[in-house]
């Protein structure tokens, strides 16, 4: 049997993980997103190995990821018949990343104000 070099979540990622999702990110896709950041390009199986999710909760993730703009995939095919292997490759770097969910997290709370506003003016008006 020969030995992989794989690369896990450290104790810093797991933090930025928790932060993600308590700032309203699924877990798996915060998972997800952090271990690509580790890499230029990667595989699937190199996201699953190091975020320890399982090949469809990793491919729910990307293409959320791919939905927001934040990566792009590529297929690889292989020599032979079967199926290509997705390479992904982020579009954007971290602190871009973060600043677009920053924005998006702003206008939720907007339209929470918004809504809460117009709650107040209708309770006011009964």
């Amino acid at each position: 049997m020969k030995q992989k070099n794989v690369l896990t979540l450290d104790k810093e990622d797991d933090k930025t993980v928790q932060l993600f999702f308590k700032l309203g990110m699924p877990k798996n896709l915060a998972k997800t997103l952090i271990c690509l950041s580790h890499f230029d390009e990667c595989k699937c199986a190199d996201l699953e190995q190091g975020t320890d999710l399982r090949q469809p909760e990793v491919s729910i993730a990307m293409k959320e990821l791919r939905r927001r703009g934040w990566i792009k995939k590529r297929d690889l095919k292989k020599e032979g018949k079967g199926r290509p292997v997705h390479i992904y490759k982020s579009t954007l770097n971290m602190v871009e990343i973060l600043k677009a969910f920053e924005q998006e997290k702003l206008n939720e709370v907007e339209s929470v104000k918004k809504d809460l506003s117009e709650l107040k003016n209708i309770m006011l008006s009964i």
